[in-house]
């Protein structure tokens, strides 16, 4: 727990917590600490609010949510409690997504061996675009990490080989969530009809 340390009138602590009397700081001195306290003090409490409107924000379409469900019999949004809502004029939109983080279990190594069976046993002229988007698929990168995007997007290549097919199951069932991250966006339609974010990120405001 943090304490409030009382500062004495007259005097300013200086980074190793000792007492300075003001009278022997330089103006510069006084006038550059008052500067950075006053606007971090005051970014602090936009950070808040920016906390307070975001559980506003997720609070209220949850509650959209149930109210559609609930009293008006309507389904909305997607499987993953992803959903777009739009103002009526269509002016603005607001779009919630679930993000999550996945990994994968040991299976993911048993998909890998069908899948070179599946390569040794392909003729020669096989398709060679599909070997290199495999092998690309279980490249691991810097960190000795395999590419998520990369492995689950082999599930969309329609092949009609048995041992393919289980290989597909075995990634699928290798998958693992780790984690689940909530966002909101909110758009407004420019002159050319187009959605623009309506951006709280401080550097692009």
């Amino acid at each position: 727990m943090n304490v409030q340390v009382q500062i004495p009138e007259g005097y300013l602590m200086d980074s190793k917590g000792r007492l300075v009397p003001e009278a022997s700081i330089k103006p510069i001195d006084i006038e550059r600490d008052a500067l950075v306290v006053r606007l971090c003090e005051d970014a602090k409490k936009k950070q808040q609010e920016l906390r307070d409107f975001k559980a506003l924000a997720f609070g209220d379409i949850a509650a959209f949510i149930d109210l559609s469900n609930e009293k008006y019999e309507v389904q909305i949004g997607g499987s993953k409690g992803n959903i777009t809502l739009h103002s009526f004029n269509g002016q603005y939109k607001i779009v919630r997504q679930i993000q999550d983080s996945i990994r994968f279990d040991e299976r993911l190594q048993a998909a890998k061996v069908l899948i070179d069976e599946c390569i040794q046993s392909w003729s020669a002229d096989s398709n060679d675009h599909i070997k290199v988007l495999i092998n690309d698929a279980f490249q691991v990168d810097r960190e000795g990490k395999i590419s998520t995007g990369r492995v689950l997007g082999l599930r969309r290549h329609n092949i009609d080989d048995p041992k393919w097919i289980q290989a597909m199951e075995a990634i699928s069932d290798s998958i693992k969530i780790v984690d689940s991250k909530s966002y909101v966006r909110f758009y407004e339609r420019d002159k050319e009809g187009k959605y623009q974010p309506i951006s709280l990120d401080f550097a692009n405001v």
